[in-house]
């Protein structure tokens, strides 16, 4: 089972993203789109989703509310990882039941202490 699945469509961001929770001890897996995130949370059932708002395919809050929806990943933890800082786009993730929220581009020690955070809230329910 992975830790953290990452969905994440620019490389820039995806790649570091992905070394940072790597070198902090996490296994991780990554995803390009809304529909693969989908697919990979049902068939992998991470620990943790680190969702981009703007994803090709699916957004991220579609992606979002689909997971609310379904009894067996209605659990799973959503950390909104984004560019799109604005209050109503926190407004959105958060009446979506969005774990947490940060806007990028963000401090690395801020990221893997929500990280853990969630992390510990889901080994805890």
């Amino acid at each position: 089972m992975i830790d953290i699945l990452i969905a994440e469509d620019e490389p820039a961001i995806l790649d570091p993203l992905s070394f940072i929770l790597e070198l902090a001890g996490w296994q991780v897996a990554s995803v390009t789109d809304g529909e693969a995130a989908l697919i990979e949370v049902q068939r992998q059932k991470p620990r943790l989703l680190l969702l981009d708002i703007m994803l090709p395919k699916l957004s991220g809050l579609d992606v979002l509310r689909i997971l609310r929806g379904e009894p067996r990943l209605a659990d799973i933890p959503v950390l909104i990882v984004t560019a799109r800082g604005q209050s109503r786009d926190r407004g959105l993730a958060l009446d979506l039941k969005a774990d947490g929220f940060i806007t990028k581009p963000f401090d690395n020690d801020e990221l893997i202490e929500e990280v853990r955070r969630l992390l510990a809230l889901n080994s805890v329910s």
